[in-house]
Protein backbone atom coordinates (compact mmCIF):
# COMPACT_ATOMS: atom_id res chain seq x y z
CA UNK A 1 0.00 0.00 0.00
CA UNK A 2 1.47 3.54 -0.53
CA UNK A 3 1.40 5.73 2.61
CA UNK A 4 0.96 9.56 2.54
CA UNK A 5 4.26 11.44 1.44
CA UNK A 6 6.16 13.50 3.83
CA UNK A 7 9.55 16.15 3.13
CA UNK A 8 12.76 13.85 3.37
CA UNK A 9 15.54 15.61 5.60
CA UNK A 10 18.42 15.05 3.73
CA UNK A 11 17.53 12.60 1.53
CA UNK A 12 19.52 9.78 -0.18
CA UNK A 13 19.56 8.73 -3.80
CA UNK A 14 19.95 5.15 -5.31
CA UNK A 15 20.86 5.18 -8.55
CA UNK A 16 20.40 1.92 -10.69
CA UNK A 17 21.87 1.50 -13.75
CA UNK A 18 21.54 -1.63 -15.66
CA UNK A 19 23.71 -3.25 -18.65
CA UNK A 20 24.82 -5.55 -21.13
CA UNK A 21 28.06 -5.33 -23.36
CA UNK A 22 28.04 -1.20 -22.63
CA UNK A 23 31.64 -0.75 -22.86
CA UNK A 24 31.33 1.69 -25.82
CA UNK A 25 29.13 3.78 -23.74
CA UNK A 26 28.46 3.74 -19.71
CA UNK A 27 32.01 5.54 -19.30
CA UNK A 28 29.64 8.80 -20.11
CA UNK A 29 27.09 7.34 -17.60
CA UNK A 30 29.33 7.01 -14.68
CA UNK A 31 31.00 10.17 -15.32
CA UNK A 32 27.54 11.88 -15.58
CA UNK A 33 27.03 10.14 -12.03
CA UNK A 34 30.44 11.39 -10.00
CA UNK A 35 29.79 14.62 -11.59
CA UNK A 36 26.67 15.03 -9.38
CA UNK A 37 27.54 17.74 -6.64
CA UNK A 38 24.81 15.74 -4.26
CA UNK A 39 26.85 13.55 -1.89
CA UNK A 40 24.71 11.14 -0.59
CA UNK A 41 24.55 9.13 -3.67
CA UNK A 42 24.44 5.20 -4.08
CA UNK A 43 25.28 3.93 -7.74
CA UNK A 44 24.24 0.43 -8.32
CA UNK A 45 25.29 -0.90 -11.82
CA UNK A 46 23.51 -4.22 -12.19
CA UNK A 47 25.67 -6.24 -15.28
CA UNK A 48 24.45 -8.93 -17.16
CA UNK A 49 27.63 -11.14 -17.42
CA UNK A 50 28.78 -9.08 -20.12
CA UNK A 51 31.78 -9.96 -22.53
CA UNK A 52 33.43 -6.77 -23.75
CA UNK A 53 34.78 -5.64 -20.92
CA UNK A 54 31.73 -3.47 -19.41
CA UNK A 55 32.86 -4.91 -15.91
CA UNK A 56 36.43 -3.56 -15.95
CA UNK A 57 35.09 0.42 -17.32
CA UNK A 58 32.48 0.01 -14.38
CA UNK A 59 35.30 -0.97 -11.81
CA UNK A 60 37.50 1.54 -12.62
CA UNK A 61 35.01 4.22 -12.91
CA UNK A 62 31.99 3.59 -10.54
CA UNK A 63 31.89 6.05 -7.57
CA UNK A 64 33.90 4.76 -4.56
CA UNK A 65 31.28 3.51 -2.46
CA UNK A 66 29.02 2.17 -5.61
CA UNK A 67 27.84 -1.25 -5.87
CA UNK A 68 28.57 -3.46 -9.37
CA UNK A 69 25.97 -6.92 -9.58
CA UNK A 70 27.44 -8.91 -12.55
CA UNK A 71 25.65 -11.99 -12.92
CA UNK A 72 23.43 -13.57 -15.73
CA UNK A 73 19.43 -12.16 -15.65
CA UNK A 74 16.04 -13.31 -17.68
CA UNK A 75 15.67 -9.68 -18.79
CA UNK A 76 15.92 -6.01 -18.61
CA UNK A 77 12.90 -5.93 -15.63
CA UNK A 78 14.45 -8.82 -13.82
CA UNK A 79 17.86 -6.48 -13.66
CA UNK A 80 16.29 -3.71 -12.30
CA UNK A 81 14.37 -5.71 -9.51
CA UNK A 82 17.90 -6.74 -8.32
CA UNK A 83 18.69 -3.32 -8.36
CA UNK A 84 15.76 -2.43 -6.05
CA UNK A 85 16.76 -5.05 -3.84
CA UNK A 86 20.34 -3.31 -3.47
CA UNK A 87 18.76 0.15 -3.44
CA UNK A 88 19.05 1.58 0.22
CA UNK A 89 18.59 5.42 -0.66
CA UNK A 90 15.30 7.74 0.13
CA UNK A 91 14.79 8.09 -3.63
CA UNK A 92 15.31 5.33 -6.49
CA UNK A 93 16.16 6.48 -10.01
CA UNK A 94 17.06 4.46 -13.31
CA UNK A 95 19.78 5.96 -15.75
CA UNK A 96 20.06 3.65 -18.54
CA UNK A 97 24.06 2.78 -19.52
CA UNK A 98 24.22 4.74 -22.68
CA UNK A 99 21.91 7.83 -20.92
CA UNK A 100 24.13 10.74 -18.94
CA UNK A 101 22.79 13.21 -16.65
CA UNK A 102 22.60 16.57 -18.06
CA UNK A 103 24.47 18.78 -15.33
CA UNK A 104 26.07 18.28 -12.57
CA UNK A 105 23.15 19.83 -10.31
CA UNK A 106 20.13 17.44 -11.34
CA UNK A 107 20.50 15.17 -7.86
CA UNK A 108 20.31 18.41 -5.80
CA UNK A 109 17.37 20.03 -7.31
CA UNK A 110 15.62 16.69 -7.34
CA UNK A 111 16.50 16.34 -3.60
CA UNK A 112 15.49 19.82 -3.16
CA UNK A 113 12.10 19.22 -4.14
CA UNK A 114 11.59 16.39 -1.77
CA UNK A 115 13.07 18.09 1.41
CA UNK A 116 10.64 20.73 0.90
CA UNK A 117 7.56 19.20 -0.15
CA UNK A 118 5.70 16.05 0.62
CA UNK A 119 5.49 14.02 -2.64
CA UNK A 120 6.40 10.83 -3.84
CA UNK A 121 8.08 11.23 -7.28
CA UNK A 122 9.45 14.06 -9.25
CA UNK A 123 9.66 14.19 -13.37
CA UNK A 124 12.21 16.14 -15.69
CA UNK A 125 12.72 15.96 -19.13
CA UNK A 126 14.65 13.92 -21.26
CA UNK A 127 16.39 15.10 -24.43
CA UNK A 128 17.26 12.29 -27.17
CA UNK A 129 20.32 12.81 -29.29
CA UNK A 130 21.53 11.13 -32.24
CA UNK A 131 25.12 10.94 -31.57
CA UNK A 132 27.26 9.39 -28.45
CA UNK A 133 28.35 12.76 -27.37
CA UNK A 134 25.05 14.52 -27.47
CA UNK A 135 25.49 17.32 -30.18
CA UNK A 136 22.67 16.55 -32.45
CA UNK A 137 19.50 17.19 -30.15
CA UNK A 138 16.56 14.95 -32.03
CA UNK A 139 13.56 15.57 -29.64
CA UNK A 140 12.76 16.62 -26.19
CA UNK A 141 10.21 14.09 -24.09
CA UNK A 142 7.98 16.68 -22.28
CA UNK A 143 7.17 14.76 -18.66
CA UNK A 144 4.82 17.69 -18.03
CA UNK A 145 2.28 16.15 -20.78
CA UNK A 146 1.63 13.45 -18.18
CA UNK A 147 -1.33 13.17 -15.75
CA UNK A 148 -2.69 9.88 -14.00
CA UNK A 149 -5.98 10.65 -16.11
CA UNK A 150 -4.00 10.23 -19.91
CA UNK A 151 -2.42 7.01 -18.73
CA UNK A 152 -5.31 5.05 -20.95
CA UNK A 153 -3.64 6.73 -24.08
CA UNK A 154 -0.37 5.64 -23.31
CA UNK A 155 1.47 8.57 -21.83
CA UNK A 156 3.79 8.58 -18.57
CA UNK A 157 6.93 10.40 -17.90
CA UNK A 158 10.00 9.85 -19.08
CA UNK A 159 11.41 6.75 -17.27
CA UNK A 160 15.01 7.77 -16.97
CA UNK A 161 14.18 11.31 -15.82
CA UNK A 162 11.52 9.77 -12.78
CA UNK A 163 12.93 10.16 -9.28
CA UNK A 164 10.39 7.95 -6.93
CA UNK A 165 10.21 7.30 -3.31
CA UNK A 166 11.80 3.94 -2.47
CA UNK A 167 8.33 3.18 -0.47
CA UNK A 168 6.42 3.02 -3.56
CA UNK A 169 8.99 0.46 -4.90
CA UNK A 170 8.35 -1.46 -1.89
CA UNK A 171 4.80 -1.61 -1.27
CA UNK A 172 4.66 -1.99 -5.21
CA UNK A 173 6.97 -5.10 -5.15
CA UNK A 174 8.88 -3.66 -8.21
CA UNK A 175 8.73 -4.48 -11.74
CA UNK A 176 6.62 -7.56 -13.51
CA UNK A 177 9.09 -9.08 -14.90
CA UNK A 178 6.89 -10.52 -18.03
CA UNK A 179 7.45 -7.75 -20.39
CA UNK A 180 9.94 -7.25 -22.90
CA UNK A 181 9.72 -3.31 -22.89
CA UNK A 182 7.01 -2.06 -20.87
CA UNK A 183 7.37 -3.49 -17.36
CA UNK A 184 8.73 0.72 -17.02
CA UNK A 185 4.92 1.86 -18.38
CA UNK A 186 3.10 -0.89 -16.10
CA UNK A 187 4.60 0.26 -12.93
CA UNK A 188 3.52 3.85 -13.93
CA UNK A 189 -0.11 2.14 -14.44
CA UNK A 190 -0.03 0.46 -10.65
CA UNK A 191 1.72 3.82 -9.23
CA UNK A 192 -0.33 6.71 -10.67
CA UNK A 193 -3.45 4.70 -11.65
CA UNK A 194 -5.76 5.88 -8.46
CA UNK A 195 -4.16 9.16 -8.19
CA UNK A 196 -2.46 8.56 -4.46
CA UNK A 197 1.14 9.69 -6.01
CA UNK A 198 2.06 13.12 -4.72
CA UNK A 199 4.36 14.52 -7.87
CA UNK A 200 5.92 17.54 -9.29
CA UNK A 201 7.86 18.04 -12.74
CA UNK A 202 10.22 20.51 -13.59
CA UNK A 203 10.27 21.56 -16.86
CA UNK A 204 14.18 21.28 -17.41
CA UNK A 205 15.94 18.50 -19.13
CA UNK A 206 17.41 16.16 -16.39
CA UNK A 207 19.01 13.17 -18.62
CA UNK A 208 20.25 12.93 -21.94
CA UNK A 209 19.46 10.05 -24.28
CA UNK A 210 20.85 8.33 -26.96
CA UNK A 211 18.53 7.13 -29.85
CA UNK A 212 18.67 3.52 -30.23
CA UNK A 213 17.08 1.89 -26.93
CA UNK A 214 14.76 -0.91 -26.99
CA UNK A 215 11.74 1.37 -27.12
CA UNK A 216 13.13 3.97 -30.04
CA UNK A 217 15.12 1.51 -32.32
CA UNK A 218 12.34 1.49 -35.25
CA UNK A 219 8.90 1.21 -35.89
CA UNK A 220 8.32 -2.81 -34.90
CA UNK A 221 9.77 -1.88 -31.66
CA UNK A 222 7.44 1.06 -31.13
CA UNK A 223 4.37 -1.62 -32.13
CA UNK A 224 5.61 -4.04 -29.68
CA UNK A 225 6.04 -1.29 -26.44
CA UNK A 226 2.70 0.21 -27.77
CA UNK A 227 1.44 -3.53 -27.64
CA UNK A 228 2.61 -4.36 -24.21
CA UNK A 229 1.07 -1.15 -22.81
CA UNK A 230 -2.34 -1.91 -23.70
CA UNK A 231 -1.72 -5.30 -22.12
CA UNK A 232 -0.72 -3.35 -18.93
CA UNK A 233 -3.37 -1.07 -19.01
CA UNK A 234 -6.04 -3.77 -19.28
CA UNK A 235 -4.17 -6.00 -16.25
CA UNK A 236 -4.20 -3.20 -13.99
CA UNK A 237 -8.02 -2.59 -14.80
CA UNK A 238 -7.72 0.66 -16.99
CA UNK A 239 -9.40 0.73 -19.93
CA UNK A 240 -7.33 1.53 -23.13
CA UNK A 241 -7.01 -0.36 -26.65
CA UNK A 242 -4.09 -0.05 -29.28
CA UNK A 243 -6.02 2.95 -31.28
CA UNK A 244 -5.87 4.87 -28.18
CA UNK A 245 -2.52 4.58 -27.56
CA UNK A 246 -1.34 5.15 -31.37
CA UNK A 247 -3.03 8.86 -31.35
CA UNK A 248 -0.46 10.11 -28.71
CA UNK A 249 1.93 10.56 -31.62
CA UNK A 250 0.31 13.44 -33.71
CA UNK A 251 1.34 15.73 -30.25
CA UNK A 252 4.66 13.19 -29.83
CA UNK A 253 5.94 14.44 -33.41
CA UNK A 254 5.53 18.65 -32.07
CA UNK A 255 8.58 17.39 -29.97
CA UNK A 256 10.83 16.69 -32.86
CA UNK A 257 13.78 19.43 -33.26
CA UNK A 258 13.82 19.86 -37.21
Amino acid sequence: MITQAHPVSAPTVSIVTVCRNAANTIGATLASVRAQTHSAIQHIVVDGASNDGTQHIVSDNLRSDGILLSEPDSGIYNAMNKGLALATGDIVAFLNADDAYADADVIARVCRLFSEGSINAVFGDVAFFRDANFTQLVRRYDSGQFHPDRIRWGWMPAHPGMFVSRDVYTALDGFAEDYRIAGDFDFVVRAFRDGLIQYRHLPEIFVNMQMGGASTRDFSAKMRINKEVVRACRRNGVYSNLLMVMSKYPLKLLEIRR
